[in-house]
């Protein structure tokens, strides 16, 4: 088959395609966003009619995903790390139900926070919902696995988590593909009870996943994903995970002095484990994340062998793993090929000149400051958080999706006037419609900006699934439509912003404000391909 040179995500969405993918189903976010772009440029996704829109968040996405694996179809969810939290509820019953169709769970993790709010470690849901992960090396893996993984998924029953990580994401290599596989027909289970979870039907359901433990440590242990290279200095064994074997390999070219344990599928392999604990004097684990693999050596192995990581401080606790670091853990000396230049700065992230957050949050200051000093802004996850920096300093907190306007009704609460919350209109959808149902049930005092730029502008300018439709999104969660402000984010607009800013603060109540208008980067986009 052809050679393409891809993107780590790219291999794994070529991968579903090849492997007969009936459906992908996500919500875009840093670094999984392009795997669902990249199918939904297919041509193959029109040609065979895979569904390929953006869902409105991740727990919807895993549930439709698993509503087409209820069928039959292959299915394959997409989110980055902080999504696992969204989806989580369904995602670990999933283990309960299991699966008909192969299912494929893509997380997206971001070690050192490139783009998110924390460095959380996917493999712990993946451990927590007992089923078994996939964490890919390079390029070529992330297709391989990915493409036999759906039919992985159909033999045990069971979805499989792929981990990946921010490096492996957005860097490029070969990937040789294999051959087309057709669409699965549609089909159901033998046992008309399997995604019933009543109480009587999912304990039965938890015994027989726990059953199937063994079945998939010994199919770790024949993993071609798992391999076992030995060494002649046996002072020290190293357990090298995903993408850690790259970072180790590239300090040693010509092979590695010490026996490697590359581990590329979950759960750990007990067999290979034991042959480099009896081989070796001491181990180190180099895994880009937390300490997972680490942890459980320490817990469960108990051989007495000294085990060196993130834990010990071999490895720094937080951040990327690197070749460097990887360099200094195995006693090598760091070589800087290139000084870093003096004349290079920093430069932060700031909205975009002509964003309509920038006029939105200059007219929503300008009227706090001069006229409620004790206020507080309560934000959320998008471009608009850029509002805590400079020149704006507008907000006073950011935390998860969605958490802008429950923050801000919980600081109503404990009796905070104004209360106000500014999230995006992709946000709203995703997570903010059941916060602001609260807001309306408790006859909250909280003004909430809904600032509305037609897009998920953040991950790339992506369909808003809210798009045209907040306003009555917001008349039947129960706001009073006087009470729901629309607005265009312009210079020219300037006092009129502040004069319906004004009357939405002194109403004490649930008000929503919206400043509309098109993200200046998608308007830039439509025009040039015109």
């Amino acid at each position: 088959m052809s050679k393409q040179l891809l993107l780590g995500d790219e291999a794994i969405a070529q991968a579903a395609l090849d492997a007969g993918l009936s459906g992908v189903y996500a919500y875009p976010g840093t670094p999984s966003t392009e795997i669902t772009e990249y199918i939904q440029m297919a041509p193959i996704t029109t040609e065979r009619h895979i569904h390929s829109r953006w869902c409105t968040n991740e727990k919807t996405a895993m549930e439709a995903a698993l509503g087409m694996s209820f069928v039959g179809k292959r299915a394959l969810v997409c989110m980055k790390h902080v999504g696992m939290n969204v989806a989580a509820d369904c995602f670990v019953n999933s283990a309960m139900t299991g699966v008909k169709g192969g299912l494929i769970v893509v997380a997206a993790d971001d070690p050192s926070m490139h783009s998110s709010q924390n460095e959380q470690d996917s493999r712990f849901y993946g451990d927590f919902a007992l089923i078994p992960m996939y964490e890919p090396s390079n390029q070529q893996e992330a297709y391989d696995m990915a493409y036999s993984g759906f039919e992985f998924s159909e033999k045990i029953g069971e979805p499989v988590l792929m981990r990946m990580v921010t490096r492996l994401a957005h860097s490029r290599s070969g990937v040789v593909r294999k051959p087309q596989q057709p669409q699965n027909e549609m089909a159901f289970s033998e046992d008309p009870r399997q995604f019933i979870l009543l109480p009587g039907i999912a304990r039965k359901r938890y015994k027989a996943l726990l059953a199937h433990q063994e079945d998939f440590i010994r199919a770790s242990e024949e993993s071609p994903y798992n391999q076992y290279i030995d060494g002649p200095n046996k002072k020290l064994g190293i357990i090298a995970c995903g993408i850690g074997y790259n970072y180790l390999m590239e300090n040693y070219p010509e092979g590695c002095e010490y026996p490697v344990l590359k581990i590329g599928q979950y759960p750990l392999p007990k067999k290979q484990l034991r042959q480099l604990v009896e081989d070796c004097d001491e181990l180190l684990v180099l895994e880009d994340g937390q300490p997972f693999v680490e942890k459980q050596l320490k817990g469960y192995l108990g051989l007495g062998i000294p085990v060196k990581g993130r834990l010990d401080g071999t490895l720094s606790h937080d951040g990327e793993l690197n070749p460097d670091s990887v360099a200094r853990a195995v006693g090598k000396e760091n070589k800087v090929a290139f000084a870093a230049s003096p004349i290079v700065e920093m430069r932060p992230p700031a909205l975009c000149e002509g964003c309509g957050h920038r006029d939105m949050y200059i007219t929503l200051t300008e009227v706090l400051r001069n006229e409620y000093p004790l206020h507080k802004v309560f934000s959320d996850i998008g471009c608009y958080t850029l509002g805590a920096g400079a020149p704006f300093h507008a907000i006073h907190s950011c935390v998860d999706m969605g958490a802008s306007i429950t923050m801000a009704k919980g600081a109503a609460d404990g009796g905070l006037y104004p209360s106000v919350a500014v999230i995006g209109d992709s946000t709203f959808t995703h997570s903010g419609m059941t916060g602001l149902l609260d807001c309306v049930n408790a006859h909250s005092d909280v003004t909430i900006v809904i600032s509305d730029n037609e897009t998920t502008a953040m991950t790339g300018g992506q369909d808003s699934a809210g798009t045209g439709k907040l306003e009555a999104i917001c008349e039947g969660l129960g706001v009073d439509p006087a009470h729901i402000r629309v607005m265009v984010p312009l210079k020219k607009n300037h006092e009129e912003m502040k004069q319906v800013i004004r009357e939405e603060l002194a109403y004490h109540g649930v008000s929503v404000i919206i400043p509309r208008r098109e993200c200046i980067q998608t308007l830039a986009r439509k025009k040039r391909s015109k």
